[in-house]
């Protein structure tokens, strides 16, 4: 007859692995019918993570910019799987706009190097404005319209 054991059993995953990777531990399976163990297939399952999106080798995060940003350009900092990255952000930027940071997403699973992360920007329009900040804003808006500029809406 069989007899059911636990064992604990440690299993190196290469990094890049992603759900559906199985790894074999040969000689920790079922017996056969001659009684020679088989082989035991761990199958990865990779939990989501709080900020980033994994599609194959590359990553999604999505980032928040001021609209003063969004409007002028600039620099930000983004998290990264090894620490912040410098996103370049273009002038005249929209929500929804994505920026590319090569080989900063996951490890190529049997092959060199990594994937991209990509990052999408999401302006914010602040909320609870001052009295001067409002006014700021009415003055700009007169001299977009002056101008002939942006008339949307």
């Amino acid at each position: 007859g069989a007899v059911e054991t636990r064992k604990e059993l440690k299993v190196d995953v290469p990094p890049g692995a992603d759900t559906g990777y199985s790894v074999r531990i040969e000689g920790e399976g079922e017996a056969s019918g001659d009684g020679h163990p088989g082989d035991l297939y761990v199958v990865i399952n990779v939990e989501r993570h709080p900020l980033f999106e994994r599609h194959g080798d590359d990553i999604y995060i999505q980032h928040d910019i001021s609209f003063v940003a969004a409007a002028l350009g600039g620099q930000a900092h983004v998290p990264g799987l090894g620490g912040d990255v410098k996103v370049d952000i273009a002038e005249g930027a929209q929500s929804g706009a994505v920026t590319r940071v090569p080989g900063q997403g996951m490890p190529r699973l049997g092959k060199r190097g990594k994937g991209d992360q990509y990052v999408v920007l999401r302006v914010v329009t602040p909320t609870k404005l001052g009295r001067e900040e409002k006014e700021l804003l009415r003055r700009f808006e007169n001299l977009r319209q002056k101008h002939g500029k942006d008339r949307k809406g």
